[in-house]
């Protein structure tokens, strides 16, 4: 069978002569720069990444945040070079995260919503790890290298990896730190009206089922983590804490909803499987399950979901980044019907779908 060839619009973007083409045509040359601009960023996205990872390990956007530094000052704080921190703070402006004006530096309000955001400085601090297993990216996508991300994240190879404690208090801080935004926009995809026993499954130290609480204050709760986790949650009233791997042990009975936040993209299909079955079984008749989590674009390819996500989960090793259509597959093949999926305004953040125990 013949190789069909590419298109006559790619055939055309590797022609020098239809960009020469483009660059006298005013209205596509705008356009054609434009790409050319976001194909650079492409290219050099390591280096921001890396150049942010220096801003905050060296808690350059923490100094500014109660008020404007000269390079000097920032430098000497640092215990860098003030030439090179002034290389970092020009990468810093570029991407909007500093400004400089009468020669001092300032936080933007970029820069401010990142010191704001929850787990946000967690979440690229930890990124160092990732970083050094992807210093061989030929080797990583081969499955040639014994990737350090998996041993960040214990949890997942069931009740006997997070028997450590301070691994498990790891674990638990950068997931209560993440989780805020999670949370809101979970709750504002998916009501809990009608609801009378929640139990989130895989919920660390309880911070999905805290912003449950404030928002239905009369609801039943029951929180399902590994010992080592849940012994960090906080008590919350209308709150049973039940300790368990749901690898290893059947999940309780008696609520009328489950959730899982930001579980199913850390494990297997096979371990996926086997969890939304024992999730049916403790559901009753009617009963309802709620999966909130960044989800792959599938047909259409999220660099947010794609592309970092996608990564990070293949480098931890027991998992990966499921399109909505392949969680709702997974879904019905458990039994479960009345599946709706719900796009999150923000799916680099999560989004959602709930499915029904049948009610026969």
């Amino acid at each position: 069978m013949r190789r069909p060839g590419p298109g006559w619009l790619v055939r055309a973007a590797m022609s020098p002569r239809f960009h020469a083409v483009i660059e006298r045509i005013p209205g596509l040359r705008l356009k054609s720069r434009a790409e050319g601009r976001a194909l650079f960023d492409v290219v050099s996205g390591f280096v921001q990444s890396q150049a942010l990872l220096a801003l905050v390990e060296l808690r350059v956007l923490n100094r500014l945040a109660d008020g404007p530094l000269s390079t000097s000052a920032l430098a000497l704080g640092a215990d860098v070079p003030p030439e090179r921190m002034a290389i970092l703070l020009q990468s810093g402006a570029a991407l909007k995260l500093l400004r400089h004006a009468r020669g001092l530096w300032h936080l933007t309000p970029r820069g401010g919503a990142f010191l704001t955001v929850p787990g946000l400085e967690a979440m690229v601090r930890h990124h160092d790890v990732l970083y050094r297993d992807l210093s061989d990216p030929v080797a990583f996508f081969r499955g040639q290298t014994q990737p350090e991300l998996a041993r960040f994240w214990p949890y997942v190879f069931g009740a006997g990896g997070a028997a450590d404690p301070a691994l498990a208090a790891r674990y638990s801080r950068l997931m209560t730190d993440s989780q805020g935004l999670v949370a809101a926009d979970t709750l504002r995809l998916v009501s809990l009206g009608g609801t009378n026993h929640l139990m989130d499954v895989g919920g660390g130290t309880g911070a999905f089922l805290r912003a449950v609480a404030a928002e239905y204050p009369g609801l039943r709760l029951t929180l399902f983590d590994l010992p080592a986790v849940v012994a960090g949650a906080a008590p919350l009233p209308n709150l049973t804490v039940h300790a368990g791997s749901f690898r290893d042990d059947p999940l309780p009975e008696g609520a009328d909803m489950i959730s899982l936040i930001r579980v199913l993209y850390d494990h297997t299909d096979a371990t996926v499987a086997a969890l939304l079955a024992s999730a049916l079984r403790a559901l009753p008749p009617g009963g309802r399950l709620l999966i909130s989590e960044p989800m792959s674009g599938g047909a259409v390819p999220d660099p947010a979901t794609d592309v970092y996500f996608a990564i990070y989960t293949l480098a931890m090793q027991t998992g990966r980044t499921r399109s909505a259509a392949e969680i709702a597959a997974l879904l019905a093949a458990a039994g479960f019907t009345a599946i709706r999926p719900l796009p999150g305004p923000r799916p680099y953040v999560t989004s959602a779908i709930t499915a029904q125990k049948p009610a026969g």
